[in-house]
């Protein structure tokens, strides 16, 4: 007979955020843009200013990787760049006014799936809780202080 995990939490909360990014990546995609995109929408409205690295950071992915999505939202008129004022070789990353119809969007999208997510069944006070308590989790992750191990060496 199976035995209950303790990792069971890991595992509906894995497939929980697996879930959500793919309704995300299919809503992004009605409007010619991708999840990514949309996080740097997200983040820049509420951290204007923020540098490539920073934000590459912030939501965990190569710098380079940061440059060519802001290359496209440069393009599609939604993002630009201005050099930082007290250091010229850094790059300030800034919402342009034509964003402001997509980050609607987005918080309606946002929106959608908090309803969907909590339908007719979870309570407010449920809601708050787990709120509570997934906050909780990721402190005590942050908290930590131990690093994930390097990948071991690939033998030749």
């Amino acid at each position: 007979m199976p035995r209950a995990a303790p990792d069971d939490i890991l595992i509906v909360i894995h497939e929980l955020a697996h879930l959500m990014r793919i309704r995300f990546d299919q809503r992004a995609r009605q409007h010619d843009m991708t999840r990514a995109q949309w996080v740097i929408l997200y983040k820049l409205d509420r951290s204007p200013g923020l540098t490539q690295n920073e934000l590459a950071a912030m939501i965990e992915v190569e710098p380079i990787t940061i440059a060519r999505l802001i290359d496209r939202l440069e393009a599609k008129g939604l993002v630009e760049r201005r050099h930082d004022p007290s250091d010229r070789r850094v790059w300030r990353l800034h919402l342009l006014p034509a964003a402001e119809p997509m980050l609607e969007e987005i918080a309606a999208v946002r929106q959608d799936m908090l309803e969907l997510l909590l339908g007719d069944t979870v309570s407010p006070e449920k809601a708050a809780a787990a709120e509570a308590t997934l906050r909780l989790m990721k402190s005590n992750l942050t908290a930590d202080g131990r690093s994930c191990p390097a990948p071991a060496a690939k033998a030749s």
